[in-house]
């Protein structure tokens, strides 16, 4: 699967990007990167193959994540939403 690079002055982290070409809120968060100058990679999932949206399905229910989007990736962890 080849995800598309968007270049940043802030790489501090690594930030993948799961998100759908349609959808308001993964334009949203394209958007905020950007603003924010963030380096990070993304894939929209409904403009890939089917074989390459099932690898993306496991990939984030392997990280623990749901399929939901968008879904952000920050140095190869899901994040944890939970709180103690």
């Amino acid at each position: 699967m080849k995800t598309r690079k968007i270049p940043g002055r802030n790489t501090k982290h690594k930030v993948l990007l799961y998100a759908i070409s349609t959808c308001a809120w993964c334009r949203k968060t394209k958007e905020f990167l950007k603003i924010n100058g963030v380096e990070y990679e993304y894939l929209d999932i409904d403009l890939c193959s089917d074989e390459d949206r099932e690898e993306v399905r496991q990939d984030i229910l392997n990280r623990g994540g749901r399929l939901s989007y968008p879904t952000v990736i920050v140095d190869d962890q899901y994040p944890d939403h939970r709180f103690s």
